[in-house]
């Protein structure tokens, strides 16, 4: 381990970015406009620029997407992007069109390029085109076994990086390159608008060769058949082997997640990698997993990283796991009287319990509601729902926290 591995996070938004920072991301990546493939986690101008000036303010990076596979209709508005991404100067732009990376390396020479896993990258023969073509980085697909991760890192120079993804949602087309949305919702995954078709409910016939019309169901339960939704990938008890192959950048997925999503998961894979450069010899993962086992998933799977043919892919009864925790507030502020303003975002109530995510400790804080204020008048009250827009109370904590730690709360009595 030549150079501590960074942790790359999504960012859908300004104040995703800065909760990912809060909890521990060393860079985010981000899309913007119609040329990333997240349409529906896109930046505004404005808040890319805030954000990235935000970022460099701490020492830490912003990646910016243009993955779109470009007709050549659109690379007008491609030049014009990359020409404005340049004077924003992230700390890289991840492209996965072999067009683009020519644009930019014409019009943004100063940004270091990063080949996107919708390249499908499989091979150091693959990522040595990248290289020799401009690229400084390159990020594998998700389909490869741990021998060819470590076979690409041993066979690119040193000063190649290799990035992977370590945890999220898989995509049942090949690393993400699929037309399933566009033929069933008329939203085309390649232009940042799928509709994750895979994920929806399907009844599934057969017809016999010799009775044409005759169709026959298959098995399945009153909820149909969930055939092509794949588990969620999850590398965490994978972390010593990765951290000693050499990789450079370690991926979350989930630009569409949730803030509480984000600080639970990137604080769990936080500590699990500090907590391993300090002392590998007694690590262990059982205390990070069950922080990610408090934010809802398809169920887990390594995917193919230890197993070229494993089966246990897919989630077929299409039921999420992990839901006895839900996102309960985010800390706005707090006064010298230790009461703190929260914004809730699902119910609470007298006797609730709640767990506030730390930073600095893989362990959460765990207490019961006791206090509760309207934020408005300062009168006690039992319980408060939220609203169409952003829902305040205020509430005496017993530990200090400051603005942007997120706050859990358990779903049923203990």
């Amino acid at each position: 381990m030549d150079k501590k591995v960074e942790l790359l996070a999504p960012a859908g938004s300004l104040e995703k970015a800065k909760i990912a920072f809060l909890y521990g991301a060393d860079a985010v990546y981000a899309g913007t406009s119609k040329l990333s493939l997240r349409t529906r986690a896109e930046m505004e101008s404005d808040s890319l620029k805030e954000t990235i000036e935000y970022a460099h303010s701490i020492n830490k990076k912003v990646y910016v997407a243009i993955n779109i596979y470009a007709r050549d209709n659109e690379y007008p508005e491609v030049i014009e992007e990359v020409k404005r991404l340049s004077k924003l100067n992230p700390d890289g732009l991840i492209i996965a069109d072999g067009g683009i990376v020519e644009i930019a390396k014409e019009y943004a020479p100063n940004i270091p390029i990063h080949i996107s896993t919708q390249a499908n990258t499989v091979s150091s023969h693959g990522a040595n085109f990248w290289r020799k073509n401009g690229a400084k980085r390159v990020i594998l697909a998700r389909e490869l076994h741990k021998s060819e991760i470590k076979g690409i890192v041993d066979n690119t120079p040193k000063d190649f990086e290799v990035e992977m993804f370590i945890h999220g949602a898989i995509c049942f087309g090949y690393s993400g390159r699929c037309y399933l949305s566009t033929y069933l919702a008329n939203r085309n995954s390649n232009l940042g608008d799928c509709a994750q078709s895979c994920r929806w409910e399907y009844n599934v016939y057969v017809e016999e060769a010799k009775k044409q019309g005759a169709l026959m169901p298959v098995e399945h339960d009153e909820k149909g058949t969930y055939i092509f939704s794949s588990k969620d990938m999850c590398l965490l008890k994978d972390l010593p082997e990765i951290l000693n192959m050499g990789v450079c950048s370690l991926k979350i997925e989930g630009r569409l997640k949730t803030t509480y999503y984000l600080a639970t998961v990137i604080n769990a894979y936080r500590h699990a990698i500090d907590d391993y450069y300090l002392n590998p010899q007694s690590w262990k993962p059982e205390k990070y997993l069950n922080e990610l086992l408090k934010v809802k998933t398809r169920g887990l799977t390594d995917f193919y990283f230890n197993d070229k043919n494993n089966q246990d892919i897919q989630d077929y009864s299409g039921m999420q796991k992990n839901i006895e925790w839900e996102h309960g507030a985010v800390v706005i502020d707090t006064n010298e009287e230790r009461i703190t303003t929260l914004e809730i975002k699902n119910r609470l109530q007298l006797g609730d319990i709640l767990e506030i995510i730390l930073p600095n400790c893989i362990e959460p804080y765990n207490f019961k509601i006791d206090n509760m204020l309207d934020y408005d008048t300062n009168v006690s009250i039992e319980y408060i729902n939220p609203g169409k827009e952003e829902q305040k109370v205020k509430m005496r904590l017993p530990i200090d926290v400051k603005p942007g730690i997120i706050i859990r709360r358990k779903r049923t009595a203990i």
